[in-house]
């Protein structure tokens, strides 16, 4: 059993650790409770940008979880923080939700589509023809490209849906212009993450349900690393790479004390 006795502040993903299509996975409202008893700081983390923190609060309740708005920390908000630190009061051309919109809203952004210090993609269903145009002569005339995350899919009760990351790719085949990507996998997000909770990483544990994202990013930000196996990550899935987390859970049940 790997020592978790040093662990005092959490960090965890959302979708695939704590819920599943809308309904609490199993062990996940006794851990948050538990966390939430023991006063135990904690944030739970998610990549998807779209909605605010009031939001996803109120859907986590709905499919059984009590996770208050400030336990929050969303892709957006982590983009919100990184343009904050790099440009204070900044300007910004944003293709995204109310989830992005808000929170560079509430650092201080202007939102512009003229002349924008930035251009920001974030997760949306709403972009037009009109809007990749806009944003792809803005940054070929110089606005700097940030995207909140990478992923290229997401879920939906009908298959995949094209996400962030696919957006941001027919950005930048026409500009030739990379983004800067805050969201996981870039340990970037972690990091502002237990700046919000006054948590350092030799005594934070990360839960996660990607190799990819959660545990390569928690490994890179000096975190423990729990896998578990209630999300898309099976053995074999495990086995297509270099790196280990520090432990492999069934689920968050695992780490309820009894």
């Amino acid at each position: 059993m790997v020592d978790r006795s040093k662990i005092t502040t959490w960090l965890t993903d959302m979708d695939g650790v704590l819920v599943h299509e809308g309904k609490a996975l199993d062990g996940a409202a006794e851990l948050i409770k538990q966390w939430q008893d023991a006063g135990t700081p904690f944030l739970v983390l998610t990549n998807n940008s779209i909605y605010t923190p009031r939001d996803l609060s109120a859907r986590l309740r709905a499919g059984g979880l009590d996770v208050p708005e400030d336990r929050i920390w969303t892709s957006a908000l982590a983009t919100a923080d990184f343009l904050k630190s790099q440009n204070p009061h900044g300007t910004a051309y944003v293709i995204g939700e109310s989830g992005l919109t808000q929170a560079l809203h509430e650092v201080g952004y202007v939102q512009t589509d003229t002349n924008p210090d930035y251009v920001v993609l974030g997760e949306t269903r709403n972009f037009s023809f009109e809007n990749l145009t806009k944003a792809i002569r803005l940054i070929n005339a110089g606005a700097r490209f940030i995207a909140t995350n990478p992923d290229a899919t997401g879920p939906s009760a009908e298959g995949v849906l094209p996400a962030t990351g696919a957006v941001a790719a027919l950005i930048t085949k026409a500009t030739g212009k990379d983004p800067y990507i805050v969201g996981k996998p870039n340990p970037m997000m972690f990091r502002s993450a237990m700046r919000k909770i006054g948590a350092h990483s030799q005594s934070t544990g990360m839960i996660g349900d990607r190799m990819d994202t959660d545990v390569v990013a928690g490994i890179e930000a000096g975190l423990h690393t729990i896998l578990v196996l209630t999300g898309i990550s099976d053995e074999a899935e495990i086995q297509k790479y270099p790196f280990r987390p520090t432990e492999i859970l069934m689920s968050v049940a695992d780490l309820v004390k009894h």
